[in-house]
């Protein structure tokens, strides 16, 4: 093909791109709203509202799906962290990759149902996300018995999705996100500005964790071929329901897997708790305040931590919690803190995930009417804990990053205004006519 046919086909898919983004954003403005934030962000979004009664039905098939996909990520991210410790939140994954899946097509959606352990009716699922969300919320809301010790129960679970200025975005794509997500979509000049634009995202982040996950986002992660990002922050601090006491706290040591030692604080308590034994294992459960939330404890006989880890599993767990029954006993437990970082792209790709960060060959037309336009090229998560006589705190995050195939058109500022080349080419033969330049405009 000569170089001038290229460029006119060129042309001729660039025009009918732009008609397509076009009919695109009739759609999208007949039914969306740009509304500036509190934070004085420009913010587009559905003129529909979060659906704040979702049936409750998809709860439990929802929390068994992403239960079992957490437990395949924390093997996986296990596998990839040897010795290392290794802390996510399940919830805060699915929720920020559904987001992506709402706009999902063809072979893209379908790994990522499989992979995430999502119903087949994608309209339940998102129900289900809403229903489970504004569950846990309560959570946060709820107040302490006057016979409860300990500071009030905090949970707080919150999504936002943040779209490059001047990309268009489908309106059934941005109800799905307000009706079941209660996320609008905030403007950002990812194309000028995009390091920029990755702070406020990671601002966002850390106010929502009270600044307990900071950069979620590392540099060079957002870029002008950015379209979409999509976060979840998830905040959680709860009291013990019976709190260790301080006095009782020594210092001990704690085994590594290669045989070493190193020192700890050891909490020492005597409580009636849920437990189980199973094969080569022990399993506790720790309540908090209010008794609706638990820490569950894994406690894997010495030399069999690897086996006992590698059998983990969402119908495992589900065994163990089914299993357990109330028992007395003392307990023995290291204050600990700490945090985890990683990129998730080969975890998930590892786990089925792999069309949806093809370049190309990702299909989420779902969020802008056209196949293989979008990818996912980073998924990013970040985690905290720490645990002491008091209770737990914990928070994590997640950021889902959509970059466009073709990078986004070019801006520019220029005046000729100094001595310049310039050439007349014929475009279907690519023949180069006349070639020359101006050093004097006035000669």
């Amino acid at each position: 093909m000569f170089p001038g046919r290229w460029m006119m086909a060129r042309g001729w898919r660039s025009i009918m791109r732009r008609f397509i983004l076009l009919a695109g954003a009739v759609l999208a403005l007949s039914a969306c709203d740009n509304t500036v934030d509190p934070a004085g962000m420009q913010v587009v979004s559905s003129d529909m509202s979060r659906d704040m009664a979702p049936s409750g039905q998809g709860i439990e098939t929802l929390a068994a799906g992403n239960a079992a996909f957490g437990f395949d990520l924390y093997l996986d991210l296990a596998a990839r962290n040897e010795g290392k410790n290794v802390f996510i939140s399940p919830h805060s994954v699915s929720s920020a990759l559904a987001m992506a899946y709402a706009g999902a097509r063809g072979e893209t959606a379908s790994q990522m149902r499989q992979t995430l352990g999502f119903g087949e009716q994608p309209e339940s699922t998102f129900e289900a996300f809403n229903a489970l969300d504004l569950e846990l919320d309560r959570r946060g809301s709820e107040q302490l018995q006057a016979d409860e010790k300990g500071d009030p129960f905090e949970l707080s679970v919150v999504n936002q999705a943040w779209g490059r200025i001047g990309f268009e975005f489908l309106q059934p794509y941005l109800d799905v996100l307000a009706v079941n997500f209660g996320a609008g979509l905030r403007l950002m000049d990812f194309t000028n500005d995009p390091d920029g634009s990755r702070v406020v995202i990671n601002d966002w982040v850390a106010e929502q964790t009270k600044d307990r996950i900071l950069d979620l986002l590392p540099e060079g992660s957002i870029s002008p071929a950015t379209a979409l990002v999509l976060t979840n922050a998830i905040y959680f601090k709860a009291s013990w329901r019976n709190k260790f006491d301080k006095e009782d706290t020594v210092d001990d040591e704690f085994t590594r897997l290669d045989g070493t030692t190193v020192g700890v604080k050891m909490m020492k308590a005597y409580d009636e708790l849920r437990h189980f034994v199973g094969d080569g294992y022990e399993y506790l459960e720790i309540p908090y305040v209010g008794d609706k939330v638990v820490m569950a404890l894994i406690l894997p006989d010495a030399g069999r931590f690897e086996e006992v880890e590698a059998g983990l599993s969402g119908d495992a767990f589900a065994s163990m919690v089914q299993g357990s029954v109330d028992a007395a006993g003392y307990l023995r437990l290291p204050r600990f803190t700490f945090e985890f970082e990683s990129s998730l792209n080969d975890s998930l790709k590892a786990l089925g995930m792999t069309a949806a960060f093809s370049a190309g060959g990702a299909d989420f037309s779902g969020i802008d009417g056209i196949p293989g336009n979008l990818f996912i090229s980073l998924v990013q998560h970040k985690s905290f804990v720490a645990v002491d006589e008091e209770g737990t705190e914990a928070a994590a995050a997640t950021a889902v990053v959509m970059d466009e195939t073709s990078a986004p058109m070019d801006t520019f500022d220029m005046t000729f205004d100094r001595p310049f080349m310039f050439a007349i080419v014929d475009q279907l033969t690519g023949a180069v006519l006349f070639v020359g330049r101006v050093v004097d405009p006035s000669a």
